[in-house]
């Protein structure tokens, strides 16, 4: 069974679990659960009112590595690897649209039996749950926004999607990305590019998943089918509480970008981390969590 397991991920170029996870962050708290229709790795810790994590494009559990377990003193904490990331499974094409997602997302929840108390969300991952949230997939007090990719990207993101679609239609394209994937220095350039410093860990365990063609096939198919654009016409229409975190320093989303979606979003707040760059919560754990804690005990308290 596990040899035939074994060529069924090669197949697919998964990443295998029992190797490519074998020392994978927060191991002990894994586990894999089926849910609309393919096999999600979730990461469940902690006691309390659940708390959501949902990471961004390209990440996978790992961004949260230091994070989650300081949340987990007071929450029960729920992340996952997102569809076709890490090592969750890549769903049909529909599944990887936002409202696909979503929808999915929404399914896992109902298998874990989980009502999020609240819910925290990084770059993809803050409009997913702002999504979810519009959708009444899920009602939380306080959505959290680390640093969400919440809006079009101007006119790079006319060509975003169609450009992504027609990397993802092309069967070489992952390999060759894998490949690059591979080459350390190329990983250290991309995180560094985003306006934070990421340590030895951090840029191991990206190669690692960029060095796998599966994950990079599963990111093209989530660029592939986003739409940023309805987001937007949607978030007036956003009655959970919504706090947006950005660093100062983040070069992917800038900090200008929150000060627009509260225009957008009535009620919602900006707090600025002016030292941190774009993956604030894996450069700074212990400044992140200390702030989330804060803002999900009182969102006013700030």
């Amino acid at each position: 069974m596990r040899r035939a397991w074994k060529a069924i991920c090669e197949m697919t170029k998964r990443l295998l679990w029992n190797e490519d996870g074998g020392d994978w962050p927060n191991r002990d708290h894994s586990r894999f659960v089926s849910a609309a229709g393919f096999q999600w790795h979730v990461q469940l810790m902690g006691a309390g009112p659940v708390v959501l994590l949902a990471h961004g494009l390209g990440a996978s559990t790992h961004s949260w590595r230091r994070l989650a377990p300081m949340l987990a003193r007071r929450f029960t904490v729920i992340g996952m690897d997102l569809p076709g990331h890490g090592f969750t499974d890549l769903p049909a094409a529909r599944r990887m649209s936002m409202s696909g997602m979503a929808e999915a997302l929404g399914d896992l929840l109902r298998e874990l039996d989980a009502d999020p108390a609240h819910a925290v969300g990084h770059s993809a991952g803050a409009s997913l749950l702002v999504r979810m949230c519009l959708d009444e997939r899920i009602a939380p007090k306080t959505l959290v926004s680390l640093n969400g990719a919440l809006l079009p990207f101007g006119g790079v993101g006319q060509m975003f999607s169609p450009l992504a679609k027609l990397l993802f239609g092309a069967p070489f394209i992952p390999k060759l990305f894998a490949r690059m994937g591979e080459d350390r220095r190329a990983i250290v350039n991309m995180l560094r590019s985003t306006g934070s410093a990421a340590d030895d860990e951090g840029v191991e365990l990206y190669a690692r998943l960029f060095g796998n063609a599966g994950h990079v096939e599963g990111v093209l198919a989530m660029m592939a089918n986003w739409d940023l654009r309805a987001l937007q016409r949607d978030l007036p229409q956003l009655k959970t509480p919504l706090v947006m975190v950005t660093g100062g320093k983040d070069h992917t989303v800038p900090a200008e970008e929150a000060f627009r979606i509260r225009e957008l979003a009535r009620g919602s707040r900006v707090v600025c981390l002016r030292h941190l760059g774009h993956l604030a919560h894996e450069e700074a754990p212990r400044d992140v969590a200390d702030l989330i804690i804060k803002l999900l005990d009182d969102p006013s308290a700030l």
